[in-house]
């Protein structure tokens, strides 16, 4: 039989299957408690307002545009919708700016294959998103621990990407309510990472997934935004690559993200996409494009009570059934509270143990290290869970975690 293993490229052997992934195949199993996907309640999504929309394409005279191959950049009535939004938010663009992909993550594979070069350093925060380093890795980076607000010499980050054959050239990080932590990043520590990146001369990649998704606490301006402030509102002059999607407001089936930047890297992006996919499917911009003009604040209002909710409603839980040695953070908004279990347990062997036992799922914080620590903390997701979830699972979880808490020990 062939063996694959010896003409695999060397990259292959960084690419690991998605722990979330694989912990989604538990949702069907009906007596699991999940906290593990961070995905958008599907009893949330738009979906007579999407249906109308495809009817009326398909049905009516635009069906053979939404069914023909279209410009790589993106429908351009969705780019206009996007530009007048970021606008909303202090980041003025235009449609040319603006570049549509087949949801965020492809986003983060392109900005990966467009900058990284083997050996070359990411600046990544300790823990990150694990779909981040996924994308990256198939590019053969290094990392190197982006810490806000540290005191750390610029130049050690020059210098340790030297000392790995390579170079800095991006930072990445989730500013708003943070997959996995739910922290946000205030504006000091925005102001602190746009001056390390210009102090280094590298790019700084904004993953905006969660930026409609605040509940309460005080906004905070995108980090494109404090970028354009510094260079005049002149967006060519900007470092920051803006990252959104309408997978957690909108649906994410219908796989349409966007990245706002300079005209100079989107035309580099857009030949990229060329050589990939040739285009994102044309007909779902369309339908992304007819909800959002028509339902999607009122999407937004909808969503943020109802995850608004949840998201108490497990603090609540947290602090009723958690042992005191157990630490977890209080996000303003998103979708993730982000704990850390006592000194020596493992939240992978905990995650066996709770699937085994009590049946509640989550995934182990492990993931989320670009160099595989933090083995004593987990992620929760409360999306997808009601309050009876929600009690019963952190009650049963809470009691796990006292029972094996000695042996940790």
């Amino acid at each position: 039989m062939m063996n694959w293993e010896t003409i695999f490229a060397d990259r292959a052997g960084r690419m690991k299957a998605s722990e979330i992934r694989e912990l989604l195949k538990l949702l069907e199993q009906p007596d699991i408690i999940s906290f593990a996907g961070g995905i958008p309640d599907v009893n949330l999504f738009p979906k007579a307002e999407v249906a109308a929309a495809y009817a009326d394409i398909l049905g009516g005279g635009q069906a053979a545009v939404g069914l023909q191959y279209s410009v790589s950049e993106g429908y351009k009535p969705l780019r206009d919708w996007i530009a007048g939004e970021m606008a909303k938010i202090g980041i003025a663009c235009s449609a040319g700016n603006v570049f549509i992909t087949s949801g965020s993550q492809q986003v983060l594979d392109y900005l990966g294959k467009l900058f990284l070069s083997p050996k070359d350093t990411a600046l990544v925060t300790w823990p990150t998103y694990m779909g981040a380093l996924g994308a990256f890795n198939a590019y053969e980076p290094a990392y190197d621990r982006l810490t806000p607000l540290s005191n750390r010499e610029p130049g050690s980050y020059v210098q340790a990407a030297e000392a790995k054959g390579g170079r800095v050239k991006f930072a990445y990080c989730v500013p708003e309510f943070h997959n996995p932590t739910g922290v946000t990043m205030t504006r000091a520590e925005r102001d602190w990472l746009l001056d390390l990146a210009e102090t280094l001369d590298i790019a700084v990649v904004e993953d905006a997934a969660y930026q409609q998704l605040r509940y309460d606490g005080e906004t905070v301006p995108p980090i494109l935004a404090l970028d354009l402030a510094r260079h005049g509102g002149d967006i060519e002059k900007t470092r920051t690559f803006y990252c959104g999607s309408f997978s957690k407001t909108l649906a994410p089936g219908l796989r349409v993200g966007w990245v706002v930047a300079n005209s100079e890297v989107i035309r580099k992006l857009v030949l990229i996409k060329q050589a990939a996919d040739l285009h994102s499917s044309t007909v779902n911009q369309m339908v992304i494009a007819r909800v959002a003009e028509t339902i999607f604040d009122a999407q937004i209002a909808k969503i943020r009570k109802a995850y608004s909710h949840r998201r108490t409603r497990m603090l609540e839980a947290l602090a009723t059934h958690m042992p005191s040695s157990v630490e977890w953070t209080r996000p303003e908004g998103g979708m993730f509270v982000w704990v850390t279990l006592p000194k020596g347990m493992d939240g992978a062997a905990l995650l066996a143990r709770a699937l085994e036992t009590v049946r509640v799922a989550f995934v182990p914080g492990k993931a989320f290290f670009a160099d595989g620590s933090g083995e004593n903390t987990i992620r929760l997701s409360f999306s997808c869970a009601s309050d009876a979830m929600i009690d019963e699972g952190i009650a049963r979880l809470g009691r796990l975690i006292s029972a094996e808490m000695p042996a940790a020990a």
